[in-house]
C-alpha cells in the first residue's frame, strides 16, 4: 500500500479522521498545513499575510509532492490543494485519495470559532464555506478514489467506512 489521501473542506475532520486512520493501521500519520508551519516557523495566516495564497499553494504543492514520496502514510491535505492541477495529478497518481464530503451547514458549525483560518475571515464565513464547496466539490470528486459521506459519524465510526472502502478499491484494483 502507498499512501492514503485525505481531501475535503475544510473542517471535515481530515487531520482528526487521519490520526485515527494512522494509528489503526499502523502507519505515519502527516497534516500538510501543520508540516509547512512545522517547516516555515509560522502560522498559515500568517504565511497568507506575507506571501498571498499563492504564496501558500506554492508551498502546498512542495509539501504533497514530498508527502507523497512517503511509503505507509497517512496525510491530511488542506482544503484548497486540489485547487493546483499537479496537486491533484501527484495525489491521484501517488496514492488513495480519499474525499470526506461533509454539507457546509456542518463545516460552518465547526469552523465558526476558528480565527486559524484565513480564508473564513470574512463578513459572512457560512456564505464564504458555501461558495467554496460550490468550487471545490466538482475537483474533490474528480481527484478521489473514494467519497466517504461525513459529518454525522464520530471519527472512528469514518474511520471504519475509510477502512472498508479502501479495502474495497485495493481489492478491484489489485486484480489481474
Amino acid at each position: 500500500m502507498s499512501c492514503l489521501i485525505l481531501i475535503g473542506m475544510m473542517g471535515a475532520g481530515k487531520t482528526t479522521v487521519g490520526k485515527e486512520l494512522a494509528r489503526r493501521r499502523k502507519l505515519r500519520f502527516a497534516d500538510c498545513d501543520q508540516e509547512i508551519v512545522a517547516r516555515t516557523g509560522v502560522s498559515i495566516p500568517t504565511i497568507f499575510e506575507i506571501e498571498g495564497e499563492a504564496g501558500f499553494r506554492k508551498r502546498e504543492t512542495q509539501m504533497m509532492d514530498e508527502l507523497t514520496q512517503v511509503p505507509d502514510i497517512v496525510i491530511a491535505t488542506g482544503g484548497g490543494v486540489v485547487l493546483a492541477p499537479a496537486n491533484r495529478e501527484l495525489m491521484h497518481a501517488r496514492g488513495i485519495v480519499i474525499y470526506l464530503n461533509v454539507p457546509p451547514q456542518i463545516l460552518f458549525e465547526r469552523t465558526r470559532h476558528d480565527r486559524n483560518r484565513p480564508l473564513l475571515q470574512v463578513e459572512n464565513p457560512r456564505q464564504r464555506i458555501e461558495e467554496l464547496h460550490r468550487q471545490r466539490d466538482p475537483l474533490y470528486r474528480e481527484v478521489a478514489h473514494i467519497i466517504v459521506e461525513g459529518g454525522r459519524g464520530n471519527p472512528a465510526t469514518m474511520v471504519r467506512l475509510i477502512e472498508g472502502a479502501v479495502h474495497k478499491h485495493e481489492a478491484n484494483t489489485c486484480r489481474p
